[in-house]
């Protein structure tokens, strides 16, 4: 009788133990199907995009979420030209898409949201980017951001097969449009669900499939939009690095809940030379390594269960120069980087980079007779100029300093 007992207990910690796993293959299952031909890129508002929203609404139902008032799909309406040079869009034709959310009722006063948006530019039309984005060819968007979708999927299996009681409700949220502008994350802020006021802080992922084997850099934002969270993030044992950015303003979703005086953390793997690039695809994809990220992630969440609601700090806006680009180099920059200057990741062809012999790997150290001491620095000095301007360029490779010009 003794040992059926504790056969019982030995088996019903095993069950408690497998539905706490993070799992690979269900990573792997998902991404391979949001990034998949078939969805030929979760183009905004495409029925393709709707197979995905379908998808992920079916794997909500799955793991045991509730839907909120009724349905898990979210719709919301917006305008978007048809020329995608065009930003205005008062006589712009208005489209249907909607956010996916499934509900885990604890009981609780407080929840946890967690996110990340599952569009991406679908055949490369609607896009508005100076970086190389082909017409008509499918931008699968593995990392960008089925990576980011698979893991609120993921998570929502972790903690609705959680036997332990948590002291927060979890809300997870799928927004659709993040590619347009923050579509979707920015609609639900403005008629959500649940009132913000209950809710204790937002999770973004966005890009996550990506992780580095050798550095095993993560970055992570938003860490100065609550007290706790540098104590927090410094105190968990891991083998990943963690880069920490403490501004809660940023280009992806966790921006929305941030302007609603929201406590935000941002996770991110790297940038990568085929972001926004067909080339996105899932053979890329370092599956163990968004394992290692979802479980840090958890862990950082299960930390948080020892305070109650967090507080929240306003932090600085980076100030990019976005808005008054008018060039671009044509590189990806490497966000990673903790030297002095910005670390190219990738030369696009065709691009003033790529015709002065800036190659991946290089260092810019000034542009223009002015220092560049990291990314936000160098876009500010590239806001300066306008096409056909060249400037001088200095970069750093192997330990020497090459100076050379620019023409945009």
């Amino acid at each position: 009788m003794k040992r059926l007992v504790v056969a019982g207990i030995l088996l019903m910690t095993a069950r408690q133990f497998s539905a706490q796993q993070i799992s690979k293959s269900n990573i792997q299952k998902d991404i391979t199907y949001l990034a998949s031909d078939k969805l030929q890129g979760r183009g905004t508002a495409t029925e393709q995009e709707k197979l995905a929203a379908d998808y992920i609404a079916a794997e909500f139902k799955r793991s045991g979420l509730a839907p909120l008032n009724g349905a898990y799909l979210r719709p919301f309406v917006f305008k978007k030209s048809t020329n995608p040079h065009d930003t205005a869009t008062g006589n712009a034709p208005e489209k249907k898409s909607a956010n996916v959310a499934g509900f885990l009722d604890n009981k609780a006063p407080y929840t946890i949201v967690i996110g990340a948006h599952y569009d991406h530019l679908g055949l490369g039309h609607d896009h508005n980017s100076l970086d190389a984005n082909p017409e008509g060819k499918i931008h699968n968007g593995a990392d960008d951001n089925a990576s980011g979708t698979a893991g609120v999927l993921e998570l929502a299996r972790y903690y609705a097969g959680n036997q332990k009681t948590e002291p927060f409700n979890f809300l997870f949220l799928c927004f659709s449009g993040e590619e347009l502008g923050l579509l979707g994350s920015k609609k639900w802020c403005e008629n959500p669900d649940i009132p913000l006021s209950t809710i204790n802080y937002m999770i973004n992922m966005d890009m996550i499939g990506r992780l580095n084997d050798s550095t095993k850099k993560m970055i992570v934002y938003g860490v100065g939009t609550s007290p706790v969270f540098v104590p927090l993030l410094d105190s968990i044992a891991s083998d990943l690095h963690i880069k920490k950015d403490s501004a809660g303003v940023g280009p992806s979703d966790q921006t929305s809940f941030y302007l609603r005086n929201l406590p935000v953390l941002h996770f991110f793997t790297g940038q990568h030379s085929d972001y926004h690039k067909p080339t996105d695809d899932v053979e890329k994809i370092n599956f163990e390594g968004e394992v290692q990220v979802l479980a840090y992630i958890t862990k950082l969440i299960e930390h948080t269960f020892h305070y109650p609601k967090l507080g929240f700090l306003k932090t600085r806006s980076p100030d990019t120069g976005k808005s008054s680009f008018k060039v671009t180099l044509g590189v990806m920059p490497d966000y990673t980087f903790e030297g002095k200057g910005m670390r190219i990741d990738g030369v696009t062809e065709g691009k003033p980079a790529a015709k002065a012999g800036i190659l991946a790997g290089d260092v810019v150290s000034a542009l223009g007779g002015e220092t560049v001491t990291d990314v936000m620095s160098y876009m500010k000095v590239l806001s300066n100029y306008k096409k056909g301007d060249t400037a001088k360029i200095q970069i750093q490779r192997k330990g020497q300093s090459i100076e050379m010009n620019v023409t945009f």
